[in-house]
């Protein structure tokens, strides 16, 4: 069996053009889940299960990261998760305003701004207002001079914390006119919600919300415009034919899943939700050929460990943020292992855009601290829960092996 395992893989290998010794064969490119490491003995090999990649990426010294879609919630869930987001290696984090109520003016993203630094002031947050009808091009300005970075929108009832969202865009055609004209970024969820009559389920949601970015992209094309955490082909086709003004971020987890991955299982669970095979490569893909179309934005949404497996609905969300950086670098590695990227597609200078440097250009922000990372393969294995007053949240791979991070 195991010589029958290394001839299928060492002929594929072949097939694809690939290179190298029977021994790097052997050691590099059998699959890390079922890995047999195989030395020679004369003519005879001997197998033995390793359960870890063997690759030689990394380690990497890296500036700081920059996520660019993070949830921090507030009260004693943001005391818990906030101390977290310097674990993955991020010194910005760009902060969602879905809280309840959401935060719809300048003065309540100051004060959660002010909160946040309470917490952890070592962070610099990049804070959003919730596109609602309240947003005024009056209030536009009064962001933009306040240092507010972005306007969210969230189509009413798709998400978390979203019944306050938008029906329709039209209405705000002056707010995005007055966005366009003051710099500030449209951040989109992507999605619309389910119509059994039309046929729209979470499964088809965000490739049937593209006309209206299109749309939207048409109507003001100097208006910078994020498509949030891309979960399909489809998306990374559509950000990629709108120009320089339209990106997309890429969360860690849509790198790992599929819709298999998350059906039936709570702590896989999030919206958009995982597609299919072909879309996660296309993702993956998406990531090693940015040149600054695509960037990190982890959408790590902690939830209580009773909304997501008590009664009633599971809510929608992973909670990503202590392994942002070195989740990431797993899915790559998978991602290698399933012939889907190379090695050498994972280059110093990509991942220094990915991880902040294509963002911070787009958002116009820069780093100051000069603040850097090490990121290596190890043998660290995402932690227990993270346990707060009265909360407890399961990160997303609990248990499993993944890389680490240093600060350097």
């Amino acid at each position: 069996l195991a010589r029958n395992a290394y001839q299928e893989r060492a002929k594929d290998r072949q097939l694809r053009g690939c290179r190298g010794s029977e021994r790097q064969i052997r050691e590099r490119f059998l699959p890390w889940d079922t890995r047999l490491v195989l030395p020679l003995t004369g003519n005879r090999l001997t197998a033995r299960r390793e359960n870890h990649l063997d690759m030689t990426l990394g380690p990497f010294q890296l500036p700081a990261a920059a996520d660019f879609h993070v949830h921090l919630r507030d009260g004693p869930m943001s005391a818990a998760v906030v101390p977290t987001i310097r674990r993955g290696g991020v010194n910005t984090a760009y902060v969602m305003p879905n809280l309840v109520p959401p935060i719809t003016s300048v003065s309540q993203a100051l004060e959660y701004k002010a909160r946040l630094e309470g917490v952890d002031p070592s962070v610099t947050y990049l804070m959003t207002l919730y596109l609602h009808e309240s947003i005024t091009p009056e209030v536009v300005r009064e962001a933009k001079q306040a240092g507010i970075s972005g306007i969210k929108s969230y189509p009413a009832g798709v998400t978390t914390n979203s019944s306050s969202g938008v029906l329709s865009y039209e209405p705000f055609y002056p707010v995005f006119a007055a966005m366009e004209e003051c710099g500030l970024v449209l951040n989109l969820h992507g999605e619309i919600p389910s119509d059994q009559k039309q046929g729209i389920t979470i499964l088809n949601a965000e490739s049937r919300f593209l006309p209206t970015l299109k749309l939207l992209h048409s109507k003001f094309p100097k208006l910078r415009i994020v498509l949030e955490h891309c979960s399909t082909k489809d998306a990374v086709e559509a950000v990629k034919a709108c120009g320089d003004t339209v990106v997309g971020t890429l969360t860690c987890h849509h790198l790992f899943l599929t819709v298999d991955d998350w059906a039936g299982e709570v702590f896989s669970f999030c919206k958009p939700v995982a597609k299919t095979p072909e879309d996660r490569t296309a993702l993956v893909q998406a990531l090693v050929a940015s040149k600054g179309e695509f960037f990190l934005g982890t959408d790590s949404a902690p939830h209580d460990i009773s909304a997501k497996k008590g009664k009633g609905k599971t809510a929608a969300g992973v909670f990503t943020q202590p392994y942002a950086c070195q989740l990431t670098m797993t899915a790559l590695e998978e991602a290698i292992d399933r012939g889907e990227i190379k090695e050498s597609d994972v280059t110093q200078e990509l991942l220094e855009g990915f991880f902040g440097g294509y963002g911070r250009k787009f958002y116009g922000v820069e780093d100051k601290s000069g603040q850097r990372i090490r990121l290596s393969k190890g043998q660290e294995a995402v932690s227990g829960n993270i346990v707060g007053e009265g909360v407890e949240v399961v990160p997303f791979r609990s248990g499993q092996q993944t890389w680490t991070v240093e600060w350097i």
